[in-house]
């Protein structure tokens, strides 16, 4: 039968598996107590005697241990099958044959029957000292040498053999507690693995020391790379073998991996039963390994590795030691187990961590975006405006955020969002489009806050859509409240027999007081549209903006005659100029265009005379045409800016504030002083603007002329004699003088 087909437990053992692990390199352990050269019952060479047998009946131990295990050749002592093999000649190593009695005494022979009181006391002497083996012999030669009778010297040979026996037990016994010890060591450390290498290392050096070998490793298989590796190498001192990496199905490992069983080789290199490779070969030379035994790692039906014992010289491996190593794979591939559940119980430890760190940062989410809608839903309800949400949204994000016009946004950011649908960073701000439709309405700004996560940025853009939502229907509102303005202005400019409380209450609801003193504006754009529907849009903005400039200022505004006419109320000290010029600067700053703004004289108590508005109204428009012809577009102005002008576009022809206006002032020093500058003006017009000449029509001196000259130029202003202002007031003397019913005279006055 092929040498490849025998297992014994001085053969090679399995295929498949791999060699064994790598490790630090330490020296060799030394061999068990009792294990010194030519000790132990069972050592290759000795022989022993059975109980009871004679000289001739001795037989080597290894010839008793190839009766037992198998001979190297495979054979048993009869030459046929090895004893407890199959008719194959081959049995497992580990295998054990049936019990067998101790070998029973022949019949006739009987122990000598001599009194023999002190024979066994040097054996038990030596038992006690745990003499070696060879001194056990020592008794007996000494009897021969003294010529002790011959059943005595038997009698000795009898008690010998007895005390070995008994030693042989007791190194058995020893044997076996400290492979008991040494299992039940790495159990405890198995129970309390914590690191799985020194564990691994502890049972590779136990495996050493009760086995007596000179190395000890284990290998386990790398199912990523398809190979295995050395893990735990002792006694090793050969760099090469202990960083060995085999492939799968090589060497001695891999026949014990392939079978799952326990193999032993006597002599690597000349046993040929496994797959030799010079990556092998060359590292177990390097090593110096002559025999070695090796024994599966099983987790379930699974090879993960193999345990090996090795010698640097030719051995033999009893079962004993093969049932050790055995024990020693079962609690390394148990403590691989529990170190692989470790593992994966602390990796789902982990797992379950970060999913609850997820789970717990999802939820805050969730709650600070209820929040977010619970605030902005808040605002919306309570009527808040676009600032109230940029400070609400401040708050969640902890940033600045601000309301942007269309215009003051970043231009491509602010397209981009629109385009995208989402909030875009900007540099270090972030940008959230608010459009509706179409249309954009201004921007979100999240001010110098970079890092954004997607929740935040989602809450921006919430935020934006709330915005325009918000804008949306403000526009509804005020063009709402535009219409209704509109209409009550209409019927003030149309109807003029509303009932004067009803006109009250409409005005009341739109926060308007028609008691109070009011001015009526026409306003009108300057600039020619290109074509219809550039000029409609125009109309319409001028509108819008003169409507929220009439809501802001509780005042009303309709479109009409192709413009926009506004009642404003008048400012406590103000004029009617002054608000045609602040209303055509604000019109024309809203609607970027020019707009030319005709203001009416102050009207007062509407509701009870709701016609003065119509008037008022074509006055205003009279001063708009006059703004118009004299190149003045874009300015605003009142009739009282025209001078004597005014008098033709006021609708109610006002004399007497013409007058005032314009030489109320020395009338009024006339009066109080009692002086007639008003008299000397007159006289000073008609001599052709000469004093030379005045100081005649007056019978006065020139410097007296002088003196009440210097006095009307500190009432009227420097500039009441060029001419625009000397016709005005030589028009408003004249109208003074009629409205007085005076006769011209020339008497002199004194100043």
């Amino acid at each position: 039968m092929s040498r490849d087909h025998v297992q014994s437990n001085r053969s090679p053992a399995r295929e498949a598996a791999a060699p064994g692990p790598t490790g630090e390199l330490s020296a060799p352990a030394s061999r068990p107590a009792g294990g010194q050269a030519g000790e132990g019952p069972r050592r290759a060479g000795e022989r022993l005697r059975p109980a009871g047998g004679h000289a001739g009946e001795e037989t080597s131990a290894a010839e008793a241990r190839a009766d037992a295990v198998g001979r190297p050749d495979g054979h048993g002592p009869d030459g046929g099958a090895p004893a407890g093999h199959g008719a194959d000649g081959h049995r497992p190593v580990g295998h054990r044959p049936a019990p067998q009695r101790p070998h029973a005494q022949p019949a006739d022979v009987e122990a000598p029957d001599v009194e023999v009181p002190d024979v066994e006391a040097p054996f038990l002497d030596l038992l006690a000292r745990g003499a070696a083996a060879d001194a056990f012999e020592q008794p007996v030669l000494r009897a021969r040498a003294e010529g002790w009778p011959a059943e005595r010297i038997a009698a000795l040979e009898h008690a010998k053999l007895l005390a070995l026996r008994v030693r042989a037990e007791l190194d058995g016994r020893r044997r076996r507690e400290a492979e008991l010890s040494a299992l039940f060591e790495t159990a405890h450390d198995l129970a309390g693995l914590r690191d799985l290498d020194a564990v691994l290392q502890a049972i590779v050096q136990r495996a050493r020391s009760l086995l007596g070998t000179d190395v000890a490793y284990l290998s386990l298989n790398d199912p990523e790379r398809g190979d295995t590796y050395m893990r735990v190498t002792e006694g090793s001192v050969a760099a090469r073998f202990q960083q060995l990496r085999l492939g799968m199905g090589e060497g001695l490992g891999g026949l014990v991996a392939q079978t799952a069983r326990p193999y032993v080789t006597d002599d690597y290199f000349k046993d040929g039963r496994f797959q030799h490779t010079t990556t092998i070969d060359t590292g177990v030379r390097d090593e110096g390994l002559v025999a070695i035994l090796g024994v599966p790692l099983m987790l379930g039906p699974h090879v993960i590795g193999v345990l090996f014992a090795a010698d640097r010289r030719a051995r033999v491996f009893e079962r004993e030691q093969i049932a050790l190593l055995g024990s020693f794979a079962a609690l390394a591939a148990a403590a691989i187990d529990t170190a692989n559940l470790l593992t994966e119980t602390r990796s789902a430890l982990a797992d379950l961590e970060r999913a609850n760190e997820i789970i717990q940062d999802r939820s805050a989410v969730i709650e600070r975006a209820s929040d977010v809608h619970d605030r902005l839903a808040e605002l919306v309800l309570r009527g808040g405006g676009v600032h109230d949400v940029a400070a609400a949204v401040s708050q969640v994000l902890s940033g600045t955020v601000e309301f942007a016009e269309a215009d003051a946004a970043p231009a491509s950011a602010l397209e981009a969002s629109r385009a995208e649908g989402h909030a875009v960073r900007h540099g270090d701000d972030w940008i959230a489009a608010v459009a509706a439709g179409g249309e954009l309405l201004g921007a979100l700004v999240l001010r110098g806050h970079p890092a954004l996560d997607p929740v935040d940025q989602r809450t921006l853009e919430r935020a934006a859509m709330v915005t325009s939502l918000l804008l949306l229907a403000r526009r509804s509102a005020a063009e709402a409240e535009q219409r209704v303005r509109g209409e009550l202005l209409d019927d003030l400019l149309d109807v003029r027999d509303r009932d004067p409380r009803l006109l009250r209450e409409r005005a009341a609801r739109l926060r308007a007081d028609l008691d109070a003193t009011h001015v009526v504006l026409a306003a009108r754009l300057d600039t020619p549209a290109a074509d219809a529907d550039r000029e409609a849009e125009a109309r319409r903005r001028l509108w819008a903006a003169a409507s929220h400039l009439a809501a802001t200022r509780h005042g009303l505004a309709a479109a009409r005659d192709g413009g926009t006419v506004l009642l404003l109320p008048l400012p406590r000290g103000g004029t009617a100029t002054a608000l045609a010029r602040s209303a055509a600067r604000h019109l024309g700053t809203a609607v970027h265009e020019a707009v030319t703004v005709g203001a009416s004289g102050p009207v007062a108590d509407l509701a009870a005379h709701p016609e003065a508005v119509a008037a008022a109204y074509a006055e205003g428009r009279r001063c708009l045409d006059a703004l118009r012809l004299l190149g003045r577009s874009g300015d605003g102005a009142a009739a009282e800016d025209f001078g004597f002008l005014g008098l033709l576009l006021a609708g109610d022809r006002d004399i007497a504030g013409f007058v005032e206006r314009t030489i109320g002032r020395v009338v009024d020093y006339d009066t109080r002083r009692g002086t007639d500058l008003l008299h000397t003006l007159e006289a000073y017009f008609a001599s052709g603007m000469s004093p030379a000449r005045t100081k005649d029509a007056l019978h006065v001196h020139v410097n007296t002329v002088a003196q009440r000259l210097d006095r009307v130029a500190r009432l009227l202003g420097d500039d009441w004699q060029s001419p625009a202002r000397a016709l005005e007031i030589q028009l408003a003397l004249r109208l003074h003088r009629l409205s007085a019913g005076e006769q011209t005279t020339t008497a002199p006055t004194h100043d």
